[in-house]
């Protein structure tokens, strides 16, 4: 790690809200100090507000964070990913740990462009990162070693659940929990407006809806229960909850969740490949 200190220098190369939501994370568990994260992004308003949000510099040159940093998050648009990979080759040396957060954009699209022996990772955190509880997953490269898995395992973990897997399953990871929080949020904005079309005033609807997922979500955690247990468990014979679920049996509700991890699946699997 860089200095002597050790707390590692943090590289963003770009720094969008998921650049931002990681590096809060990162000084909130002090894997890092605010002052050893650069950020970088062609976009000012960006800057601005990576900056205000974590208290570290954002500039606008990109070799500048590779050059300061020994971890290098690539928190770039999968389009515009190996134009900027290929600028930064001549910085990027065996001192990095390059991670990438780039939805569908293969390890072979970073060696190729770096070399085989360049340590690098491929990792699919969620926007939940912003409030502590992200679902990650990851996978190394050919040149990355044990210690650089530690290393990303401890940085996603400071910003929620953090699992190691091959990397034919990021897509996947992708479709469901890169995804997923756009799912939820139209889950939860369906279940406020049941509650508004029943009479309920709209912000208590919808943190009654909000609360509710939130709970939930900590039951199925947390108990280690089947989450058909716990649906069992509220469905009384002949009750309310049965009633609804009835409902959302004939409306497909499970088929078409399962269609949207599909749909977002495959289309990360297509980005991958134009990368």
């Amino acid at each position: 790690m860089a200095g002597d200190t050790d707390q590692p220098q943090v590289g963003f190369v770009g720094a969008g809200k998921m650049a931002t939501a990681l590096a809060r994370g990162l000084c909130h568990s002090r894997f890092t100090t605010a002052d050893r994260i650069l950020a970088s992004d062609v976009i000012a308003p960006a800057r601005d507000a990576f900056a205000a949000q974590t208290g570290s510099r954002a500039v606008e040159s990109n070799a500048e964070v590779v050059t300061a940093s020994r971890i290098v998050v690539l928190a770039v648009k999968p389009q515009q990913f190996r134009p900027v990979l290929e600028d930064l080759r001549s910085q990027v040396g065996p001192q990095h740990l390059i991670i990438s957060i780039a939805a569908g954009v293969p390890l072979a699209t970073m060696t190729s462009i770096l070399g085989a022996a360049c340590r690098v990772v491929r990792v699919m955190p969620n926007t939940p990162c912003l409030v502590g509880a992200s679902a990650s997953a990851y996978c190394l490269g050919g040149g990355a070693t044990r210690d650089d898995a530690c290393t990303v395992a401890g940085m996603l973990e400071s910003v929620g659940l953090a699992f190691e897997l091959p990397e034919h399953l990021l897509d996947t990871v992708t479709g469901l929990s890169g995804s997923g929080p756009a799912f939820v949020c139209l889950v939860i904005e369906a279940l406020a407006d049941g509650g508004v079309k029943m009479g309920l005033p709209r912000d208590t609807a919808l943190k009654l809806a909000a609360q509710t997922v939130l709970g939930t979500a900590k039951m199925v955690l947390e108990s280690g229960q089947h989450p058909a247990a716990l649906k069992d468990a509220v469905a009384s014979p002949g009750g309310t909850t049965i009633a609804g679920l009835h409902e959302l049996e004939r409306g497909a509700l499970r088929a078409a969740l399962m269609n949207a991890v599909e749909a977002a699946t495959l289309r990360s699997r297509e980005l991958g490949r134009q990368s």
